[in-house]
């Protein structure tokens, strides 16, 4: 019977850039960094407050992803159109202004919906989050 879930993969363009991004923009806590013997490298971070989830930042030009997957995957960051998931906070507009103010793209600012205050952000790679304070939060 399956628990719960552990790790989830979001390919990023430069691991190095990403690493800065998650950890000193979004405030995410690093978990692993380490270097297999190939020149893999296992990079993972997780919000604050949760760590039985980790975020592995995936290489988009790893030595484990053939060259053709490659190019697609970097396609797809290039043109915005890979999910990385929804962030959740606990206030939408104050986190969005402060994100802002570090200089984290927004595709859309705070917008009341039915599900609770959503703004759609993007990392510096290209993946997209829902940023999202639930109804009643």
């Amino acid at each position: 019977m399956i628990q719960r879930l552990s790790h989830t993969t979001v390919y990023v363009l430069d691991q190095d850039a990403a690493k800065d991004f998650y950890a000193n923009i979004l405030g995410f806590e690093v978990r692993m960094d380490a270097k297999m013997d190939n020149g893999f490298r296992w990079l993972t971070v997780s919000p604050k407050g949760q760590p039985d989830l980790q975020v592995i930042l995936m290489q988009v030009d790893g030595p484990n992803i053939q060259p053709e997957a490659a190019a697609t995957i970097r396609g797809l960051l290039e043109q915005g159109r890979l999910n990385g998931g929804v962030l959740q906070t606990g206030d939408c507009r104050k986190t969005y202004e402060e994100l802002k103010a570090k200089g984290v793209e927004f595709a859309s600012p705070p917008t009341d919906r039915f599900y609770g205050v959503e703004a759609i952000m993007k990392d510096n790679s290209g993946n997209w989050y829902s940023l999202t304070e639930p109804k009643g939060a």
